[in-house]
């Protein structure tokens, strides 16, 4: 960031030593103007404008900002960021400062005094592109009313994901519905031909005397081709009414969310227990799960069941993408604020132009896939005010890694202080 000039100073920086008295009194009632109409300007604005120095304290801050703290004007200055902006890592900012070049980072944070808001903050160094340490200028820009048109513009989404949901569940149910239709009429007609060939006839038809003599004996070869045939077909209807039963429990997941019953658990207990479920269906297809689980590890607010079932199904997932001999990695982790657990598989990984739809009601890769799967995890990860995170490069596997807080989120009150 090009460093600013005021032409005004560049005007008289090189004639300082040659002003007379009255000549420094006019520099310094130009100055006083100006610093008076930036002071009116800065105050006219609604974001709110803090000055740091180098060590985090506030030189400077406008009405904006003292209004979004909810603070008094002369209470503000001189004062330590950290006091009033505890969430603001200062030793990231203070390396932005301290590096030089051109840079401007944002970031985004909710604070509960005066009143629940969201912020977001940009800041930049106030020396411009030069190394060293001279301080900071941050701008803070409520974004509350932003952040709420973003939740109703999903809520509107999942609406018309639900809508989608209840087009679209007909045609997944249609599906198997005629393929049971078609393999019960298939199994009706090969029990005519077991009875013609058992020696029964038609009871309603007009019998011939010598029916009875004159009918075939039965062929053990036929009815044993035809008592194949019959397993074979309700084997495929027994295969299609529990994909039916799957699509019902996904549909019903996915249109009746039920929230979160939020205890202290860890994380870890829950990635064991998810493993200990499906490690003898991983065995069965030949794939390895390797663990790399911290220890030890602390508690965390979450369900412990709902999570369960994002693991299920992001471990299906990995276990499906992968061909016999995957190894899925499952890797936890903790820091400041927050816990997280990872899935890594080795298989064949998601092509970019499906990426941005993996999330999608009823999109799915797989062949017998509900595509509601993944729509159900992102929803559950979000009711927990968590985060989920895809990396995927083609031919060599994908990463999920979901991140849960680790601590309730409680409303965050100022110190009292007194003065004498």
């Amino acid at each position: 960031m090009p460093a600013a000039k005021s032409s005004f100073l560049d005007k008289i920086l090189g004639r300082m030593g040659r002003m007379d008295t009255h000549g420094l009194q006019a520099v310094v009632q130009r100055l006083a103007r100006e610093r008076s109409f930036l002071e009116t300007l800065f105050n006219t604005i609604e974001d709110g404008i803090l000055v740091v120095d180098e060590s985090g304290r506030i030189l400077y801050s406008n009405r904006g900002a003292t209004q979004l703290l909810g603070l008094a004007d002369s209470a503000i200055e001189g004062q330590p960021l950290s006091r009033y902006l505890p969430q603001l890592n200062w030793a990231e900012l203070s390396s932005l400062d301290s590096a030089g070049g051109q840079r401007v980072v944002r970031h985004e944070f909710e604070i509960a005094y005066p009143r629940q808001r969201f912020l977001r903050l940009y800041a930049a160094p106030l020396d411009g592109e030069r190394s060293g340490k001279s301080g900071l200028a941050l701008i803070l820009h409520d974004a509350t009313e932003a952040r709420q048109k973003t939740f109703e513009a999903i809520e509107s989404e999942r609406v018309q994901a639900l809508t989608l949901l209840a087009a679209s569940v007909a045609h997944e149910i249609g599906n198997p519905l005629n393929a049971l239709n078609l393999h019960l009429q298939l199994m009706e007609r090969e029990l005519k031909k077991l009875r013609r060939s058992s020696g029964a006839w038609d009871l309603s038809a007009p019998a011939a005397p010598d029916r009875l003599a004159t009918e075939p004996p039965h062929d053990p070869a036929e009815v044993e081709e035809i008592g194949g045939k019959l397993e074979e077909f309700l084997s495929v209807a027994k295969g299609e009414i529990s994909r039916l039963d799957y699509i019902i429990t996904q549909f019903l997941q996915a249109i009746r969310p039920s929230p979160p019953q939020i205890r202290m658990a860890s994380l870890n207990d829950v990635v064991l227990e998810t493993l200990r479920l499906l490690r003898a269906e991983f065995q069965n297809r030949g794939q390895t799960v390797h663990e790399k689980l911290v220890r030890p590890f602390p508690n965390a607010p979450f369900d412990p069941a709902q999570i369960k079932q994002v693991l299920v199904n992001l471990a299906k997932n990995a276990m499906h993408a992968m061909s016999k001999g995957g190894v899925l990695t499952v890797e936890t982790g903790v820091n400041a604020d927050e816990v997280w657990v990872s899935l890594s598989d080795t298989g064949r990984g998601i092509p970019e132009e499906q990426l941005n739809r993996i999330f999608d009601p009823f999109f799915t890769t797989k062949k017998k896939g509900s595509g509601l799967g993944l729509m159900i995890v992102q929803r559950i990860v979000r009711a927990h005010g968590g985060k989920i995170k895809l990396d995927s490069r083609l031919g060599q596997g994908t990463t999920f890694r979901v991140t849960l807080p680790l601590r309730e989120r409680h409303p965050r009150l100022l110190e009292a202080h007194l003065h004498d």
